[in-house]
């Protein structure tokens, strides 16, 4: 039997097959994209959360494309079950090759249904910490006030300490003023300078009070909310126009001050260090 001859039996004998496992194959595909937008717009309604959405976005896509793809192999006279058994082996060792991915697969299950944080909540983990940009299925990413990024596999996540700060965070500033300063008028110079800052949360009470006493100054302490992403901007904004009303307002910042003190007839100079306030 020549070329031509074997060529065209065999697509007398499978063309039809070969073309109805293309035509179920195309249909699947759009089947699943069609299905799986009906399930995102579903879910979009019932708010549920991104990443848990977009695994069952997912999964619906995933399971139509492997009903195709058997009904596609089917037309060819495969056996099915048999082939599901083989893929069953074939899993089985795969999982014990991958253990460290799968753990991941399990820790991104994990994370997504019970949801220990959210996507734009700033969290701290594993010795880092930044805000939540992405909950992948392998991988948690958080993003740094420095646009620096940290990958973070999900299984380091899953059974370990984690402080979640939420979308604000409250500031945790310090001014120090000397001992002879008005306390209420210093205090009363801050409150002022905190309500007037527009990054600071205005349904929050902010703290402000004194903190601390030491043989140089006392300390107030200044915490007011804001936003996560108005962490830095905010602390520097306040820390420089506390800086500058107390200027105007007169209210001294206090510093360490050296004295040199030369004494006659003894040819050497003594240091002293009081520790005075200027």
């Amino acid at each position: 039997m020549s070329a031509k001859e074997l060529t065209v039996d065999l697509v007398i004998r499978y063309g039809f097959q070969v073309l109805g496992a293309i035509i179920i194959l195309g249909v699947g595909l759009l089947a699943a994209r069609w299905l799986g937008n009906i399930t995102e717009r579903w879910l979009e309604r019932r708010a549920m959360e991104p990443p848990a959405r977009k695994l069952a976005v997912r999964g619906v896509r995933l399971l139509v494309l492997v009903f195709a793809l058997l009904v596609a192999l089917d037309k060819f006279g495969f056996q099915i079950a048999p082939l599901v058994a083989g893929i069953g082996v074939a899993g089985l060792g795969v999982g014990i090759a991958l253990q460290g991915v799968l753990g991941n697969l399990v820790a991104g299950f994990t994370i997504i249904f019970t949801k220990p944080f959210r996507l734009g909540e700033y969290v701290e983990l594993v010795g880092v910490q930044g805000q939540v940009t992405a909950i992948e299925l392998f991988s948690t990413t958080l993003t740094h006030p420095d646009r620096s990024r940290v990958v973070i596999p999900n299984r380091k996540i899953v059974g370990e300490v984690l402080r979640n700060f939420g979308a604000i965070r409250q500031l945790d500033l310090t001014v120090d003023v000397p001992h002879g300063t008005d306390l209420n008028r210093a205090l009363s110079v801050v409150r002022d300078v905190v309500r007037e800052n527009p990054r600071v949360l205005k349904d929050l009470e902010p703290v402000v009070g004194v903190a601390g006493l030491s043989t140089l100054a006392v300390t107030i302490e200044i915490r007011p909310w804001v936003s996560v992403a108005d962490d830095l901007p905010a602390r520097a904004e306040l820390y420089q126009a506390i800086a500058e009303r107390f200027r105007a307002s007169e209210i001294e910042i206090p510093f360490s001050r050296h004295e040199v003190r030369l004494l006659a007839g003894s040819g050497a100079a003594r240091l002293d260090n009081p520790q005075a306030v200027a």
